[in-house]
């Protein structure tokens, strides 16, 4: 490191993130703050990070320890989850992984998952890590008396972290920026957690508190930031996610897959699942004998079994090649070897805001994105913006068919329809000078 880098030279601001997830936690969750960590002493800033000791982790990624900066300063404390009562309840093993947003990969939720899901959605508020929050005030009063920092950020969910942050606000009134990486009671799968009155006001009277009393909020989207808007009126600041360059070196070659590989990065979700897709390319192979020998489809990460269903139902099994859990280093082997990356938003009320981490890799690799999800939703925008691929509408049957064979109709003249500008904006390093804006605000 140049000893004239301001970390050296001990002229920097401190900044407490607390975050659940943290390496070797893998998965899309501990992107965002790992990679903002990684370049905020660019910008005078020193990272301070509060994260559990011993979470429950659905994925583990030791690649990602190459990202958290020299001799940082990464507080940990136990956490106790209650994720014991709940493996013992539905009969799994101790080391076996709970997935997130209802994931199942192997069989359809029996009625055990589906009461502790009620119990989970009543009796745990805001989330399964409500049992940190009281340990971690305490803890960190003690520690920020000591050596204080200049700003506390805290980002969700689990909005756990938010309730930390709260109760150091109110204890110390340390300046504090709450970061939405999602939303609370809007997030796609609030409805499933069959919440009783009671906790619906619960969570609700929670979620106003936070936006009230944090001195200023981020999102990774425009339409999040309206939505926010509408429980409590403030000026939302919105910060993407994005892509590392080091992730892209320029030099970095990969052999482009012979088939007409139409691929998928990360956990696919029963409320992601297309079927009109599946329908649709099972009408190609019947119809199309070309098409039918160049198809293939690739599933890289965790997969719940509705998906897996669908392509069997549509006998597209035998095109698919599915791929588990891959360090987030390999993954973009994978996003430069397809023909086509496919993107899909869930199909929920709230699906105009969600701008999937994906998105932003996927323009890193340069190739054509597939996607389906609204057309007048964040996610197209960029992605028409950036001139980056073709989007249909959940139901837009006619659309997608004709999006899919102008793909393959490139495939077969061998380029790729990707004409993207600049992207740069949406590098990690770029957004965190962004982040740095606004904690510079913060503090005058």
């Amino acid at each position: 490191m140049n000893k004239n880098h301001p970390w050296k030279r001990g002229v920097f601001k401190k900044v407490l993130i607390i975050t659940s997830y943290w390496p070797p936690s893998g998965g899309s969750g501990v992107q965002r703050w790992l990679k903002f960590t990684k370049y905020l002493r660019d910008f005078n800033w020193e990272p301070v990070i509060y994260t559990p000791e011993n979470p429950e982790t659905p994925v583990e990624d030791y690649s990602l320890f190459r990202d958290i900066p020299e001799g940082i300063t990464v507080l940990k404390k136990k956490i106790w989850e209650p994720y014991w009562f709940y493996k013992k309840f539905l009969g799994q093993k101790e080391e076996d992984k709970i997935q997130t947003g209802f994931l199942t990969e192997k069989k359809k939720p029996k009625l055990k998952e589906k009461i502790s899901v009620r119990i989970r959605g009543n009796f745990f508020i805001p989330d399964a890590r409500k049992f940190w929050i009281r340990p971690s005030v305490k803890y960190l009063t003690t520690y920020l008396k000591k050596k204080p920092v200049d700003i506390i950020i805290s980002t969700g969910p689990p909005h756990s972290m938010h309730l930390i942050a709260l109760g150091l606000k109110k204890r110390l009134n340390i300046p504090w920026l709450a970061d939405f990486r999602d939303p609370w009671t809007n997030i796609y799968y609030h409805g499933d957690l069959k919440l009783s009155r009671f906790s619906e006001k619960k969570h609700r009277k929670l979620e106003l508190e936070v936006l009230k009393r944090a001195d200023m909020v981020t999102v990774v989207s425009p339409t999040l930031g309206k939505n926010l808007s509408k429980i409590y009126n403030c000026n939302y600041h919105v910060i993407t996610n994005g892509f590392d360059e080091d992730d892209f070196p320029i030099n970095h070659n990969s052999q482009t897959d012979t088939k007409f590989s139409i691929t998928h990065v990360g956990v696919l979700m029963k409320k992601s699942n297309p079927e009109n897709l599946w329908s649709i390319l099972r009408e190609l192979t019947e119809v199309n004998e070309d098409f039918k020998n160049d198809l293939e489809i690739k599933l890289v990460g965790k997969v719940d079994y509705s998906i897996i269903n669908s392509i069997k139902k549509n006998n597209l099994f035998s095109y698919l090649t599915k791929i588990d859990y891959l360090p987030h280093e390999e993954i973009v082997k994978f996003q430069k070897q397809a023909r086509v990356l496919l993107l899909l938003i869930p199909n929920t009320d709230n699906s105009k805001l969600i701008i999937t981490g994906k998105l932003f890799e996927y323009l890193a690799s340069k190739r054509p994105v597939l996607a389906i999800g609204p057309t007048d939703g964040d996610a197209a925008e960029i992605i028409n913006d950036m001139k980056a691929g073709m989007i249909s509408g959940f139901g837009d049957n006619n659309r997608l068919k004709n999006n899919i064979l102008a793909l393959y109709h490139d495939y077969k003249k061998g380029y790729f329809r990707f004409d993207t500008g600049d992207i740069s904006k949406y590098s990690r390093k770029n957004l965190t000078e962004e982040l740095v804006k606004l904690l510079n605000e913060l503090i005058k």
